[in-house]
């Protein structure tokens, strides 16, 4: 064989690896961010299934003719600024998931105060529809702590996937970014102030 005959074979194996090579980092790196796609789909899934809920708890609620209206009034706001904000699941950053973490935190505490202001109206609580709902946005709360830690779990092998090397060469040639991971709202590491004055 002529010595550029054997050349040009090697020259063509090392360019078939190559390509091998790229064509599996980017489908591996496709599976895992659609993982991470879905993932955060599932977590908006848990966050609108709570605001559906919160709909019937506040009409419930609002049965209740002496209820605090300034209570409800905060609840219905705040489910409003959280239904407001959406996310690119495909572009995930951490800013936008502190804004989304922000509004969400803002409608947790809405509820937590309109359920403590609950305690005060014993034919309120007496409800089956109010009991049943309350327990059903309890049950919530647990799904969605459950959906974003997947959705957390998800991102980690897509991050790492993308920023080690070799495959952070590649991740820039096909423009895979780095997700973010759903963090908590700051001041979250500080144990609450827990008051049960009804005066």
């Amino acid at each position: 064989m002529k010595k550029g005959l054997i050349a040009l074979i090697v020259l063509g194996v090392f360019a078939f690896g190559i390509y091998q090579w790229a064509v599996g980092f980017n489908n591996t790196a496709v599976e895992l961010k659609e993982t991470s796609v879905e993932k955060w789909a599932n977590v908006e899934s848990e966050y609108q299934r709570r605001n559906d809920l919160i709909d019937n708890l506040v009409q419930t609620v609002q049965g209740a003719a002496d209820f605090e209206r300034g209570t409800l009034k905060d609840v219905i706001d705040a489910r409003a600024k959280a239904t407001s904000i959406s996310i690119d699941p495909t572009n995930i950053t951490p800013e936008q998931l502190a804004q989304f973490n922000k509004v969400q935190g803002g409608l947790s505490g809405a509820l937590k105060s309109l359920l403590v202001t609950v305690e005060r109206y014993p034919d309120l609580k007496a409800n089956q529809n109010f009991l049943e709902l309350q327990s059903q946005i309890e049950g919530t709360e647990n799904r969605i702590r459950t959906a974003r830690k997947r959705f957390n779990e998800s991102v980690k092998p897509y991050n790492v996937l993308i920023k080690k090397f070799p495959g952070s060469i590649l991740a820039g040639i096909f423009n895979f970014d780095e997700l973010a991971y759903f963090k908590s709202e700051a001041g979250s590491e500080n144990a609450p102030d827990v008051n049960f004055d009804f005066k």
